[in-house]
């Protein structure tokens, strides 16, 4: 066995590198690691070419000087006499509200959309095939579009929730906590005071605590078939500690949070949070078109899954619903997150549109006045393409995680 590898060694030949399928791929990797970094090379060289030739030189000073222009939506202190670094941070954590909140409710419209799609009923069915296809085959600037006008449009503004003349007002608000409104949605805001702080954070502490105790509960299944509760025991770990430091701390002096409500004074509701309504029809429309996508991932995943299982679900007497929620999308996992990260990045990626109805992300703001202001395209552009960089690196390295905790583990 030792000669015959000696001699394999001693025979190689650079045509091996091609003909043999043990170098092969190796080669075309080296290959095209050598192009990539020579294309690198010379989109730089040629870059500092010519900004010699124009005599410009890179530099980051313009994000020091004043940006000059106000953000109307803003999760940070912000005015016109911030800097454009502090401007762009604005636009970041605008985009990164917009890729968060979408991609949750893309997820809960795909969901749904991808299970009815497969229902017996045939009107639940096809209606959310048509869902599927309109949207999916419509550019989503055109539904961000839309569904801003119709925002515009069908919802009242603020002065309608007020009484006029002893009539009552022609718009109520929901619970008297909810407006939906053309400008957007007031709500309550949770407003910490003392003890608030340890409010929250048993309650973080608590989510980690349940975690631990469902992977607890799973391995426990997996090892000895032992089938832990997990849902009331669950909600216990969650809420309970929480509500009891809540009330032992209100108990011995003020409440530990309270809801500041939004209240119509003139013409606009002040308190409480105001999501704008260019948020919410941005949001919105992202989440409805991407969970279009989704949907066929879902029912993609579903219908990977063999009939035997469901049947050998029904033949142990699981009803349906649990059938779906127990055997069939935990398995149709490994088959639905793949695509879903694509999904997710698109999302994010297309949030660039929302200047179309007067969002400012970073694209607005970074990418577009600090960007004619300053005249610092290639600088600006480059940290647009860092960060997009970086998001994108980040939602496919989480979900990847996620993808291989959720996978078969085969014996």
């Amino acid at each position: 066995m030792t000669m015959q590898t000696d001699s394999a060694a001693g025979n190689f030949r650079l045509s091996m590198l091609i003909s043999d399928t043990r170098y092969r791929s190796y080669t075309f990797q080296l290959v095209a690691m050598i192009l990539l970094f020579a294309s690198v090379g010379y989109l730089i060289s040629n870059l500092i070419f010519n900004l010699q030739t124009a005599g410009l030189s890179i530099s980051y000073e313009f994000l020091e000087e004043p940006a000059g222009y106000d953000i109307n939506q803003r999760l940070i202190e912000y005015n016109s006499q911030s800097t454009h670094w502090r401007a762009s941070v604005v636009g970041v954590l605008n985009t990164l509200l917009v890729a968060v909140v979408g991609c949750f409710f893309a997820t809960i419209f795909g969901v749904l959309a991808g299970v009815l799609r497969l229902s017996n009923n045939w009107i639940v069915a096809k209606i959310m095939a048509a869902y599927v296809e309109i949207f999916r085959n419509v550019p989503v600037l055109i539904w961000i579009l839309i569904i801003n006008a119709i925002f515009l449009v069908s919802l009242p503004q603020p002065k309608a929730f007020k009484a006029r003349g002893g009539n009552p007002p022609e718009a109520e608000m929901f619970f008297d906590a909810f407006a939906f409104t053309g400008r957007g949605i007031y709500m309550p805001k949770p407003v910490l005071q003392t003890g608030g702080l340890l409010v929250v954070g048993i309650f973080l502490l608590s989510i980690f605590v349940m975690l631990a105790y469902r992977r607890y509960a799973r391995s426990l299944l997996y090892s000895q078939g032992r089938d832990l509760p997990t849902f009331w025991p669950s909600l216990g770990i969650l809420f309970v500690p929480a509500i009891v430091i809540y009330f032992v701390i209100a108990a011995t002096g003020e409440l530990p949070i309270v809801l500041e409500y939004p209240a119509l004074k003139g013409f606009n509701f002040k308190g409480g949070i105001w999501a704008r309504g260019s948020f919410v029809a941005l949001t919105f429309a992202l989440a409805i078109y991407t969970g279009a996508f989704i949907a066929e991932n879902v029912r993609a995943g579903i219908l990977a899954i063999s009939k035997g299982q469901t049947e050998a679900a029904a033949s142990l007497g699981i009803r349906p619903n649990r059938i779906m929620s127990l055997v069939v999308l935990p398995q149709a996992l490994r088959v639905i997150i793949p695509p879903m990260i694509s999904n997710y990045l698109n999302l994010t990626k297309n949030s660039s549109l929302a200047i179309a109805v007067g969002y400012m992300d970073i694209t607005g703001t970074l990418g577009g006045i600090t960007l004619n202001q300053t005249g610092r395209a290639i600088e600006a552009i480059l940290l647009l393409m860092a960060f997009y960089l970086f998001i994108s690196l980040s939602i496919s390295a989480i979900m990847n995680v996620y993808n291989k905790s959720v996978a078969i583990k085969e014996r």
